[in-house]
């Protein structure tokens, strides 16, 4: 499985081709613009630990082309949608893993759902049925997908209308050390991305003795 990941050269795209990387997962580091993918890549493989595979740098347009079938997507809220119809015919046919939170743009202690009720639903409005719109990795810390050092401090939900798709992102998720559980249909994500709102209020708060906290989903004990 080849990933691609669009808006890569941004914090949480840089941690997951990192992370992906690290589990011997090929990754593609897309962007706007080749020459930004290829020095950002540069850095991150300098990073990577030995026995890790090489992460390549290209344009977006050609990291869809190089994914089998499985494409991250990683931009801004504020570039979403455009981005999306741009890349539409191109995106017919594969996995979309949107990670993407609507947070406010004046205030990241909030989100502002689009009239679809959430990115993913957004993400699959635009797409069409063609296309498996998968939601997943909103509520991971950049940070922490960064650090190498640190194991990472929380579960994924996972979200989307199609089961077969849903259950590929899952096993994906699952390569770089976390758990991750089956959340539903794509209305899920109106509770999933707005979970990370309130996270950042947490971590950002003077009234915690840390930052970069997650969410874990914990079975009884009994």
């Amino acid at each position: 499985m080849t990933v691609a990941i669009l808006g890569g050269t941004g914090p949480q795209g840089q941690g997951l081709a990192m992370r992906l990387a690290v589990a011997g997962v090929p990754t593609i580091l897309g962007s706007r613009e080749k020459e930004r993918s290829e020095i950002i890549v540069t850095d991150l493989n300098a990073r990577l630990p030995n026995g890790s595979v090489h992460v390549e740098g290209v344009t977006n347009e050609e990291a869809i082309d190089k994914a089998k079938d499985l494409v991250i997507f990683a931009v801004p809220w504020g570039a979403h949608n455009k981005l999306l119809e741009n890349l539409k015919n191109q995106l017919r046919g594969k996995i979309l893993v949107d990670i993407v939170v609507p947070l406010s743009e004046n205030d990241p202690k909030k989100v502002t759902m689009p009239p679809e009720g959430s990115a993913t639903e957004a993400a699959q409005a635009i797409l069409g049925q063609d296309t498996h719109v998968v939601g997943a990795l909103h509520n991971v810390s950049a940070v922490t997908l960064q650090n190498l050092d640190w194991s990472i401090n929380c579960d994924v939900l996972v979200c989307g209308d199609n089961l077969e798709a849903r259950k590929k992102v899952i096993e994906l998720v699952k390569k770089i050390g976390v758990n991750a559980y089956n959340a539903g249909d794509a209305q899920s994500a109106r509770c999933i991305e707005a979970l990370t709102a309130i996270l950042i209020r947490i971590n950002i708060s003077k009234m915690v003795p840390f930052s970069h906290a997650g969410i874990k989903i914990w079975p009884p004990e009994h």
